[in-house]
């Protein structure tokens, strides 16, 4: 199996896992955050985990970042304990902005149809 099969399996399984690990902490605010992707390094020692902002603002975001943090051994525990791994990559946290800007790409993409349908009448 080919190392980059073997990497996407782990990101896959760290997806699901996460949010499963996520929900069972007693921070409200942290078991309603959502995980959008997750990307690793090519050792598997750390996993980039990407999160939805939702309805948070940077200040917000900035402390779930920091309580993340100190949930990461909670975390890390449940995915070892899930997948019987020997390690499990260490998790750095960011927001991400790729659902927000292709959000952004759409309204933009309607508005430039609109406007082109109306120079055509």
């Amino acid at each position: 199996m080919s190392n980059s099969v073997k990497l996407a399996k782990v990101e896959s399984l760290l997806k699901e896992l996460l949010p499963e690990a996520m929900s069972e902490l007693a921070d409200e605010e942290l078991r309603g955050l959502s995980v959008v992707d997750v990307r690793c390094s090519k050792g598997k020692y750390d996993a980039k985990v990407f999160l939805d902002k939702g309805i948070l603002d940077e200040k917000e975001q900035r402390e779930a970042i920091k309580r993340l943090k100190k949930a990461s051994g909670l975390l890390k525990s449940h995915c070892l304990n899930a997948t019987g791994w020997y390690r499990c990559p260490d998790f750095t946290f960011v927001f991400d902005d790729e659902t927000e800007k292709s959000m952004r790409m759409e309204q933009l993409f309607k508005q430039v149809e609109k406007e082109l349908d109306a120079n055509r009448k």
